[in-house]
C-alpha cells in the first residue's frame, strides 16, 4: 500500500483494531448500536431503503473511554512527533483545551470512525481500513483544506445553480449526499425536504483554506445570502434549521442556522430565475454597506422583522424601515423613488400616506418596502439617492425611478 507516513501506519492500525475489539465487547454486553433508515427516491421509480448504523454517534459516546486505552496513548505519542498532524488537528479541531485532545479527536477518532463507516459496523476489514488511511493522509499532508458548508432552502425553486459569490451558491440537493456523512440527517432538515419542488434545494458555502486557517463563520454568511435572496425574490425562504459542515471531505460539524433565517416568513414559493439570482447576487454584495451605514442597517433589520410579525406590528416594523431608509418625507420620496407614472406615484403615495398616519399596511406597501431597499441598495450612494429624490420633488430634472420589477 502506498504510504507517505509509513510510520504512522501500525500504531493507528493498532488503535483501530484495539478500539473496534473494545465496541465488539459492548455490543455483546448489551449495548445497542442505533440505526438510520434512509430512503433513496430514484426519479419516478419506487424508492430505495436502507438501515444504516449510526457508529458516530457510537463511537463518540464512548470516546473518554477510548481515550485512554494504551493504544491510543501509543498512537498519539506517534502523531506528535509529526508536525503535520499537529497542523491538521488546529485545523479541523478548532478550539481544543491540548494538543492531545485535538489529535485523539481530529485524527484518532475520524479515523476510527471513516473506518467503521465503511465496515458498515465493527466487523474488521483491512481493505476498509487501508482506504480510511490513505484518504487520511492526504488530508494530513495537504497544503490547503477544503471547508463545505450545506444548508437546506425551503420556499424556493432552482432550473440551474446559481453563484451568488465566489464559493457561494444555491442549487439542487444530490440524493443522498447528506446521509452520506450524516446518516440521521433525515431527522434535522425540514419535513419533505427533497421531495417537494419547493424543498430540493441548498445554500453550499465553499471556502479553501491555507494550514490552519480558521473556517468561515458559515452562519453569518448564509444568513446574508438568505435576506438577500429574500429581498430579490419576496420568496418565503427559510435555511437550516441546521448546516452541515466538511472540512476535507470528513465531517466537521453540525451547527444552528441563525433564528432570522431559519424561520420561514408566509407567502408563496418563488423560483429563481436569471434576473433574480443575479440580482440576489448583486445585493448580497452590496449589503455590506450596512456596515459603515447604521440606518441602513435598521432598515434592513426592521424590514427582515416584519415578514414574522401580524398587524399592528407589521405595520411597525414598516414605518421604522421607510423613516431608517429615507428620513422623515419617506411617503414623498418612497412614491417618486418607486413609481413614474402619474397615476401609479399617486396612487402608491396614497397607501404610503395611509401608513405613515397608522392605518395597517396593505400588501402593495409592504413590497414596496422592500423594493426601496432595493433600490436603495442598488445606488452608489443613499445620501445622495435621498439628495435626487428631494430635487424631483422640487422640480429639478426629475429621477429615474429604480422600480424593480420583480
Amino acid at each position: 500500500m502506498p504510504s507517505r507516513a509509513p510510520h504512522l501506519y501500525t500504531p493507528l492500525r493498532s488503535f483501530a483494531l484495539g478500539a473496534f475489539g473494545y465496541l465488539l465487547r459492548e455490543l455483546d454486553e448489551g449495548a445497542e448500536l442505533p440505526v438510520a433508515f434512509v430512503e433513496h427516491e430514484h426519479g419516478r421509480g419506487p424508492a430505495l431503503y436502507e438501515y444504516r448504523p449510526l457508529v458516530r454517534s457510537f463511537v463518540e459516546e464512548r470516546a473518554v473511554k477510548l481515550r485512554v486505552r494504551d493504544d491510543a496513548v501509543i498512537a498519539i505519542d506517534e502523531l506528535r512527533r509529526e508536525p503535520a498532524a499537529a497542523i491538521f488537528a488546529r485545523a479541523h479541531a478548532g478550539r481544543r483545551p491540548s494538543e492531545d485532545e485535538a489529535l485523539f479527536r481530529t485524527v484518532l477518532l475520524g479515523l476510527l470512525i471513516s473506518t467503521a463507516e465503511a465496515c458498515g459496523g465493527f466487523d474488521w476489514d483491512d481493505e476498509s481500513f487501508d482506504r480510511a488511511y490513505i484518504e487520511l493522509e492526504r488530508s494530513l499532508f495537504g497544503e490547503r483544506r477544503t471547508y463545505n458548508a450545506i444548508a437546506p432552502l425551503v420556499g424556493l425553486s432552482v432550473t440551474t445553480q446559481f453563484e451568488l459569490a465566489p464559493g457561494l451558491r444555491v442549487r439542487a440537493v444530490s440524493d443522498g449526499e447528506l446521509a452520506r456523512h450524516w446518516p440521521e440527517a433525515g431527522s434535522m432538515v425540514p419535513k419533505d425536504f427533497g421531495r417537494e419542488t419547493d424543498r430540493y434545494c441548498v445554500l453550499e458555502l465553499r471556502a479553501a483554506l491555507a494550514g490552519a486557517e480558521e473556517p468561515p463563520d458559515a452562519p453569518a454568511e448564509i444568513a446574508d445570502a438568505v435576506s438577500a435572496i429574500r429581498l430579490a425574490t419576496a420568496a418565503p425562504l427559510s435555511a437550516g434549521p441546521v448546516l452541515f459542515e466538511t472540512l476535507d471531505g470528513r465531517p466537521f460539524g453540525i451547527r444552528p442556522v441563525l433564528p432570522i433565517s431559519a424561520t420561514q416568513p408566509p407567502g408563496e414559493a418563488t423560483r429563481l430565475d436569471a434576473f433574480r439570482g443575479s440580482l440576489a447576487a448583486e445585493i448580497l454584495q452590496r449589503l455590506t454597506l450596512a456596515d459603515a451605514d447604521g440606518a441602513l442597517a435598521e432598515a434592513l433589520d426592521r424590514w427582515e422583522l416584519s415578514l414574522f410579525q401580524n398587524e399592528p406590528f407589521r405595520s411597525e416594523q414598516l414605518r421604522a424601515t421607510f423613516v431608517a431608509l429615507l428620513g422623515e418625507t419617506w411617503p414623498l420620496r418612497a412614491a417618486v423613488l418607486l413609481e413614474t407614472e402619474p397615476a401609479e406615484r399617486s396612487a402608491l403615495h396614497s397607501g404610503l400616506s395611509g401608513l405613515a398616519h397608522g392605518e395597517e399596511c396593505t400588501d402593495a406597501v409592504a413590497d414596496a418596502a422592500r423594493c426601496a431597499l432595493v433600490a436603495a441598495l442598488r445606488h452608489p450612494d443613499r445620501t445622495a439617492l435621498i439628495r435626487e429624490l428631494d430635487d424631483a420633488l422640487l422640480g429639478g430634472n426629475g429621477h429615474n425611478s429604480l422600480r424593480i420589477a420583480v
